[in-house]
């Protein structure tokens, strides 16, 4: 744990230049038109108009300033953590001793901070949490709002379950995720919200999850477990430079959000706290998440948009994400992972730099009969991986369902993904792509692929999953054979 907040130790922000992402979102509009169109060289495309040179696709710098870093952290366009109005928490009656409980005081701040910078002008509000241990429970964030946490400052999430009310289901969900009805809400929460950053001098907030983490693991749990932090329904966010720590559930969701940054994060969670996913961001569009390294006991990263026949219903896909320099580990699940609640859409996704360790996948697709939806325009590249059972996984579900209602007919179509540059070492298996029975997967390229010293079974397996492939070793399948010489998949 050291070493991993060692490594990310984050600088102090800094005023926030206004972006112009237009350069990164007329790339991705470009590739989505010739998914649309289908045509053959849209994979290929998808990775060459994020502008740099196969075989190591880059995104558009978002703004001047992020040239050299290659950051897609101009997607959030508010004006950053400074704020016309500020003020300490302690001012509203917190105490930081890790006893008392800061409920109210917490959710008296935003509601007058708010208030304070309407009278002032409408500059937008900074609410401080200084140094100490700040037991809550939850709170809701308003717009034009940065939560400031400096170092030493430490969120605890509360132990009582009454803080953590209940909410309505989300509607492409129709149910909360682990149990019917309606679900607990996240220790920090925002619907229907603008410009909202969450950030800090690596302050941490830890949602102190293992008392909801016992009742999953002892079948007692009467509503679906909250998120740390969840925006719903909302724009321009940024999520930066704190620590994150022990989710009861997904760490930190946005779902149905545009224009979202979630960098320099590092996310913990012990190795076996069930479905603590490090961040999912969910049928929501121009998202970037980079920089960040997590230990988790799902998957680091997971694509998201809705839960079978409700998803479907909502239509709202995720469509227009970054993610880049991620690292992490997880024992049982994917560094990155698509799916399984994919019914609204994925696309034009590009992962980059991911380095994954002593985990089951590095990237995996996952989806199921009656989920519906597509999976199109990804591109995953320069990814190294060790100690990882399956490199690269696409796999039918296990017949995990909001109800007994969904379509027996809704079937996924995954098509135009390109996997490239991809190192692993001491791994268990060859790539696993599994199709779900009587769904298209095509277009699936593997280029410059090399997997190394596997212990168990060296040959890939594939069930109707077709595609090219080139210099690739362990050979692959044969339905990545004998394809000829593809311009969109070898450059040839």
């Amino acid at each position: 744990m050291a070493k991993a907040a060692a490594a990310h130790e984050p600088l102090p922000p800094l005023p926030w230049p206004r972006p112009a992402p237009l350069l990164v979102l007329l790339a991705l509009l470009a590739a989505s038109y010739l998914a649309v169109t289908r045509l053959p060289a849209a994979a290929p495309l998808s990775a060459l108009l994020l502008i740099g040179h196969p075989p190591h696709p880059s995104p558009a710098p978002a703004h001047s300033d992020s040239i050299s870093s290659g950051s897609c952290a101009g997607f959030y366009a508010g004006v950053g953590p400074a704020r016309a109005v500020a003020a300490s928490v302690e001012e509203f009656g917190a105490v930081g001793d890790g006893v008392t409980s800061n409920t109210a005081a917490f959710r008296r701040a935003v509601a007058e901070l708010e208030e304070r910078a309407r009278d002032g002008g409408g500059g937008g509000a900074r609410l401080e949490v200084p140094p100490g241990r700040w037991l809550t429970g939850s709170f809701n964030l308003t717009s034009r709002f940065t939560l400031f946490l400096h170092r030493g400052a430490v969120i605890l999430g509360s132990q009582d379950p009454e803080e953590w009310p209940l909410i309505a289901p989300l509607p492409s969900y129709g149910r909360g995720r682990e149990r019917l009805g309606p679900r607990h809400i996240s220790l920090i929460h925002g619907e229907g919200l603008n410009d909202v950053v969450v950030t800090g001098n690596n302050g941490t907030i830890d949602g102190q999850g293992e008392m909801w983490w016992e009742l999953w693991w002892n079948r007692t749990l009467n509503h679906t477990r909250g998120h740390l932090v969840e925006l719903v329904n909302s724009t321009n966010i940024l999520i930066s430079n704190i620590t994150l720590r022990n989710s009861p559930f997904w760490t930190v969701h946005p779902v149905y959000c545009s224009n979202v940054v979630m960098k320099d994060l590092t996310i913990l969670a012990p190795l076996n706290a069930p479905n603590t996913d490090g961040i999912d961001p969910d049928s929501s569009s121009e998202v970037c998440i980079e920089d960040c390294y997590i230990e988790s006991g799902d998957d680091l990263v997971a694509v998201k948009s809705g839960w079978d026949q409700y998803g479907i219903s909502v239509g709202k896909p995720s469509t227009n994400i970054v993610i880049q320099r991620v690292s992490g580990t997880t024992p049982t699940c994917s560094g990155v992972g698509f799916g399984s609640e994919m019914s609204g859409g994925i696309s034009n996704v590009l992962v980059r730099d991911l380095h994954v360790w002593n985990s089951a996948q590095a990237v995996r697709l996952k989806t199921d009969v009656g989920r519906g939806g597509y999976i199109t325009n990804i591109t995953i590249a320069n990814v190294t991986m060790e100690k990882v059972k399956v490199p690269i996984r696409f796999s039918r579900g296990a017949d995990d369902h909001s109800d007994d209602n969904y379509d027996r007919t809704a079937l996924p179509r995954i098509s135009n993904v390109v996997v490239s540059d991809i190192v692993g070492v001491d791994l268990q298996r060859a790539p696993m792509l599994e199709a779900v029975a009587g769904a298209v997967y095509e277009g699936i390229c593997f280029r410059n692929v090399s997997l190394r010293g596997i212990r168990r079974e060296e040959r890939w397996h594939c069930e109707s999953v077709y595609g090219e492939a080139h210099g690739v070793f362990p050979a692959p399948c044969e339905e990545f054979r004998n394809n000829g010489s593809s311009s969109w998949c070898g450059f040839s």
